[in-house]
């Protein structure tokens, strides 16, 4: 946790979902968020929530918004933001009472919680604080994300990222001793089987897992697109058409696990 608490807090996260590829990421999770979400105001908790973009977006719609995080800097950055609650705290042991919210939003803490015993911990508390009939979405970086980054940004050849590289596909199981920060950080890398059955051995049922940003990202004109609104919609339709194609969820960076609490 050391390790990842430097590592944004020399980042700079609130930055990441305004541009490039962040920007679809960012817009994709708020669709697939509305698409399930229920109507009229809603509590939400959302577990490791960083600076809080998802957060003050849900707030803006009128629903009550908490959030939680571990990392000092984050908790500083979203206390700005006007939410209903903002501390600092773990995952695995969420300082709520159960069946206190409506949602349950975890964009963040499943793919730097390495060991499967802890995101399941995670999950169960995501699980155990929501009212009977909640929502969880629950988000996890795809197993191949590195490949098709090194593929895409030109860094294949770096022979200080081979053995990451060689690591991500092998055991799911992010590394980064380089010191370079284009690297990310300590991670596990999902496949989307993986995902669906954590969530569900978490105490969610009707799980379904998309892709995010689906192969959309791989454009190779995606900055001059996205600032064309009509080549937007038309990546968007194309990502949204596929998402929930089995041979095409790796292709996504992320994936989206939606889950709901039995009454």
């Amino acid at each position: 946790m050391r390790e990842i608490e430097a590592y944004y807090g020399e980042s700079e996260e609130a930055g990441r979902l305004r541009s490039g590829s962040g920007l679809l990421e960012f817009q994709r999770t708020q669709e697939l968020i509305l698409r399930r979400l229920p109507a009229g105001p809603v509590s939400v908790l959302d577990i490791g929530g960083g600076p809080g973009a998802y957060a003050e977006w849900l707030t803006s719609l009128g629903h009550s918004v908490y959030l939680l995080d571990p990392v000092e800097k984050h908790v500083a950055q979203a206390s700005a933001l006007g939410l209903q609650g903002v501390r600092q705290g773990d995952a695995r042991a969420l300082p709520c009472e159960d069946g206190a919210v409506d949602v349950t939003l975890l964009l963040g803490p499943l793919y730097h919680l390495t060991e499967r015993a802890d995101r399941l911990l995670a999950l169960r508390e995501a699980q155990r604080v929501l009212k009977p009939g909640g929502l969880v979405f629950a988000a996890a970086i795809s197993r191949y994300a590195s490949l098709f980054h090194s593929l895409v940004d030109g860094f294949l050849d770096d022979d200080a990222f081979w053995p990451i590289l060689t690591r991500d596909l092998e055991e799911g199981q992010h590394r980064n001793e380089t010191g370079i920060a284009k690297y990310f950080t300590t991670s596990v890398f999902h496949r989307p089987e993986e995902l669906r059955g954590e969530v569900e051995e978490g105490g969610f049922s009707e799980v379904e897992v998309v892709g995010i940003e689906g192969p959309g990202w791989l454009a190779k004109d995606f900055d001059e697109r996205w600032r064309d609104e009509r080549r937007r919609e038309r990546l968007l339709k194309v990502v949204r058409a596929v998402e929930c194609e089995a041979p095409l969820l790796g292709c996504s960076l992320h994936l989206m696990a939606v889950g709901r609490k039995s009454s």
